[in-house]
């Protein structure tokens, strides 16, 4: 069928599922693409007003919101909720992902705080987000206090339409200036195949409703995935012909959970290949400055079309936008994992020089680019539902007014993922205060949540041995040079593989311990294998040996290793009613097994956790360190 024939019959379609939609009352159905003149006219009167107004009080941007290579962030994406009434493909994992306690998301005036905190420092441009925002019960009044903000000149909703039409009247009168709706296909069937759920002739009702009431162009979002809807480009660009739409192409993008696979993602350029075949008049359009979309249109459309192209061509040298997830993380990049909670700091009564110093690390931290495509799909990062399954570690210190002032822009280098210890002494060093601060030794000292033990057995120690045998040998004494510089970044600074493919196989082993500090009931259970679930012993021991063999798999940027032995002891310390475990890797290849000794060491002590648990919740790991290496350029080491 023809497109443009196809077009005019879409939107009859279209007119004809927003009249008979059942979540709510008919409306009045205007002109295909003529939004009703009063309410058109208003919109745009009201938005003149507003941006005269800005452009009259404008103020010098914020450093804290300048990253180091001077992109200011004037744009701000907030998740209101992580619940979402779809399960699209691309987004959510099908067996949907575990919500965080209502307790630990944003309140609404948390959201409020943070938002005139951000607008006050320069963003010009708020968009809410989920999840699906829509089906947070104030979201209208979020919307009319954001509009009572001062410096903000657009709020934006993305939204997958199911709530729009009943909602849009409200959120407009609010003060709602822009709207993304997601919609994947133009096929009933197929859209319940990617979405899981039933709600086409909703979305299209809310698509109807924004045009109505004068929302021009009212942007649409397609995910074009290749063996499901890349067979609809040409319809879904014949839709622009009479209506005032911006049909968005976006390239899909890997998150946890949704399987990307390279081959599903269809590339710009060859979506814009297939369009200009049909279309050979397509002219592309001015970007706008920090424009995400590559902008095309036919002449003679009332629409326009639009690439996002963050796999083939990223947009990075012009990002301006900051993330805030629902549950209070700051996010720099969306394909980023470094995170840093702003939440747990308003708990803690930060003041706003310290949310600011706060902010401005976590901006001034921001990379040049992101790694690319491959890198990304291998990086664990959140489902795009959530943007939570709680990966990241929390680096960042309590709020408190002790803290000096300090320049965001000296702790770029710092990483995601470091230990609590040497994120807070490497802040100190690059903000050159003299001495540990009080909030330091604090952490730091003798009451730090860190503690730390010895895994030496005192040679009158009543101990139990699950594997009598002789102890692993120990490795010859030697000092193990190291570097100033990380081994697993590129040119770049991007997280990458060591190549070992030229290095000389030799034979390599590792000795590594954990300590678990059981409690004196847990303890004598164990001494007397009584645990109801078992030998708790045995079974860590077996779960230090399999933990040996996955390493590769848990750890991502190890190389797989072939181990020859895997020993795994543990020993009973009456004298302190713990377990210490020392386990011994052996391999003969181009690379070490430093980590699989830790890492079997500190599986076999979660597994005693899990295995006494039920007994007690005062149980302690610590002291996990690397005892002994041998083999390697570097050379041999012996812990002292």
């Amino acid at each position: 069928m023809a497109a443009r024939p196809l077009a005019r019959m879409l939107r009859w379609l279209w007119r004809s599922s927003a009249r008979s939609c059942s979540s709510g009352a008919p409306v009045t159905q205007p002109r295909p693409g003529e939004p009703s003149q009063p309410a058109a006219e208003e919109l745009s009167r009201r938005r003149q007003e507003r941006r005269q107004f800005l452009r009259e009080h404008a103020a010098p941007f914020s450093a804290f919101l300048t990253d180091s290579f001077g992109r200011q962030h004037s744009y701000l994406r907030i998740s209101l909720t992580e619940k979402c009434n779809l399960r699209c493909q691309y987004c959510m994992p099908e067996d949907g992902v575990p919500l965080t306690p209502k307790a630990d998301l944003l309140t609404t005036e948390e959201i409020l705080t943070l938002a005139r905190l951000f607008v006050k420092e320069g963003v010009s441009k708020i968009r809410l987000t989920g999840g699906e925002p829509l089906i947070r019960p104030d979201v209208v009044d979020i919307v009319a206090q954001l509009h009572r903000l001062g410096g903000l000149r657009t709020i934006g909703v993305t939204t997958n339409g199911i709530n729009l039409a009943r909602l849009l009247p409200q959120l407009q009168k609010a003060g709602l200036s822009a709207i993304n709706i997601s919609l994947d296909t133009l096929v009933p069937a197929k859209f319940e195949f990617i979405v899981r759920r039933k709600g086409f002739h909703k979305v299209m009702e809310g698509i109807h409703k924004a045009i109505e009431l004068g929302y021009s162009p009212v942007k649409v979002n397609c995910v074009v995935m290749r063996g499901l809807n890349e067979d609809e480009l040409l319809d879904f660009v014949a839709l622009t012909e009479g209506l005032p739409l911006d049909v968005r192409f976006i390239e899909y993008m890997p998150f946890d959970g949704n399987k990307w696979n390279f081959r599903k993602m269809v590339s710009y350029k060859e979506m814009l290949d297939t369009i200009q075949q049909q279309w050979p008049e397509l002219e592309k359009l001015p970007e706008e400055e920090s424009s995400t979309a590559k902008a095309f249109k036919i002449p003679g459309f009332q629409g326009q079309i639009s690439f996002i192209t963050s796999m083939s061509e990223h947009f990075c040298g012009t990002c301006n936008r900051l993330r805030i997830t629902a549950d209070g993380n700051l996010k720099v990049c969306l394909f980023g994992n470094s995170e840093v909670s702003l939440r747990d700091h308003l708990r803690a009564g930060a003041s706003e020089e310290e949310l600011l110093r706060i902010i401005g690390a976590a901006v001034g931290r921001k990379k040049r680019q992101h790694a690319g495509m491959f890198s990304i799909s291998q990086m664990k990062n959140r489902p795009m539902i959530l943007i939570e399954l709680f990966l990241m570690l929390q680096d960042s210190p309590p709020a408190n007014s002790s803290l000096a002032p300090w320049d965001p822009l000296d702790v770029q280098g710092l990483r995601p993922r470091v230990s609590f210890s040497s994120w807070m002494m490497t802040l100190w060093k690059g903000c050159r205060v003299s001495q540990t601060p009080p909030l330091a030794q604090q952490w730091l000292g003798s009451g730090s949540p860190q503690r730390h033990y010895s895994s030496h057995m005192d040679s009158e120690t009543n101990s139990k041995c699950l594997s009598p045998g002789s102890q692993a040998p120990a490795a010859p004494s030697g000092s193990l040079p190291t570097s100033h510089q990380l081994t697993h970044l590129d040119s770049e600074g991007r997280a990458a593989m060591v190549d070992v493919g030229k290095k000389p196989d030799t034979e390599r082993m590792a000795v590594a311990s954990a300590l678990v500090l059981l409690g004196p009931v847990a303890f004598k259970l164990i001494q007397q294998n009584q645990l109801k679930k078992g030998d708790a012993l045995v079974v860590a021991q077996l779960a230090g040996v399999q933990a040996a063999k996955l390493t590769s798999q848990l750890i991502p940027l190890c190389h797989h290793v072939t181990l020859s032995h895997i020993q795994v002891q543990l020993e009973l310390d009456s004298t302190r009613h713990a377990v210490v475990i020392q386990a011994s890797c052996r391999a003969r290849g181009p690379t070490g097994v430093e980590m699989e000794a830790l890492t079997s060491a500190a599986v076999a002590a979660l597994t005693l956790y899990d295995m006494c648990k039920a007994v007690s919740r005062d149980i302690v790991l610590g002291d996990i360190k690397l005892i002994s290496k041998t083999g390697g350029q570097r050379g041999d080491f012996r812990r002292a």
